[in-house]
């Protein structure tokens, strides 16, 4: 079973001043301790669940590239941006750079967008969902045509690229993998199926509701022709990791058996943020007891 660390919170108490560097050791640890994958949001404010839109928030490609020089291995993508948040040649154009320069550590994370806030505060348009949810197929539609190498005119009902080329191509082929997130049934779970690679479902919803939901997801895969095996399933979560459990943390004991039940339920991949990212004993219990364990943890259906 693979993890994946993501960094949604840049308050940390190193201050402002040290946040690049602290950033930038975060990501060295995450890989040093084997993760699989690292991520940050994309949003432009910080969200009201992590805390007050005033904390700091990196902008979200501009983040992962300074973690592309920082680390050599570990994969790098957004959870997720927002369709409405840039033009899609260019969001296309923008992983493709940061898939090149390193040498193929790209995933597109993108989704409907929610955060209305942000939207008006910096004079971003907010259409309404259904109009998002429109845009979102367009740009997926958008990013598979470039990335084929197809540079011929996209005419949409949002959209229209009079050459929509992409030069250079992403070192991954046939292209960076398409997280889609959301668990929406008919129409996000719908357009994994039909364009994505990996579908995102928050570990905190009871474990016969992700059932369901994957079940859902194999459905439209069977309807569009596609094998449900070829779409990577990934939970998020966010715990606090401590040796021993103090003030209601979460042990390595306890982390692993809760991978041991999001595995027989066919996830492949377990993202989560770290409450106490900042901190060095939760990379040490990653990369002495944890990724180790979850390597041998058996996939279901793999």
């Amino acid at each position: 079973m693979r993890l994946g660390l993501q960094v949604p919170n840049f308050t940390w108490p190193t201050g402002q001043a040290q946040l690049g560097d602290t950033f930038g050791l975060i990501a060295q640890r995450a890989e040093r301790a084997g993760l699989y994958s690292f991520w940050v949001m994309d949003h432009f404010f910080q969200i009201r669940s992590v805390g007050p839109s005033e904390n700091e928030m990196l902008e979200a490609y501009s983040a992962l590239a300074f973690a592309a020089g920082h680390t050599n291995r570990i994969k790098l993508g957004t959870m997720v941006t927002g369709v409405t948040y840039r033009h899609p040649g260019i969001l296309v154009k923008t992983v493709t750079t940061l898939d090149v320069l390193s040498h193929g550590r790209a995933y597109l994370g993108i989704g409907a967008a929610w955060n209305e806030e942000e939207h008006r505060g910096l004079g971003v348009p907010f259409p309404p969902l259904a109009e998002r949810f429109e845009r979102l197929e367009e740009t997926l539609q958008i990013a598979h045509q470039m990335w084929s190498g197809n540079d011929k005119p996209y005419e949409g009902k949002y959209y229209h690229l009079a050459r929509p080329l992409n030069s250079p191509q992403a070192v991954q082929k046939p292209h960076p993998p398409i997280l889609i997130g959301g668990t929406g049934e008919r129409k996000t779970l719908r357009l994994v199926a039909q364009y994505g690679d990996a579908c995102n479902i928050f570990a905190r919803l009871p474990k016969p509701e992700i059932q369901r939901k994957l079940g859902v997801l194999r459905e439209h895969c069977q309807a569009v022709g596609r094998p449900y095996e070829q779409i990577e399933k990934t939970t998020l979560s966010s715990f606090n990791l401590t040796r021993d459990g103090r003030n209601g943390s979460t042990t390595p004991a306890a982390l692993l058996e809760e991978l041991a039940q999001q595995a027989a339920l066919g996830i492949d991949q377990a993202i989560f943020s770290l409450q106490n990212v900042y901190d060095i004993e939760p990379f040490d219990l990653l990369a002495n007891e944890v990724v180790p364990a979850a390597k041998n943890i058996q996939v279901a259906g793999r």
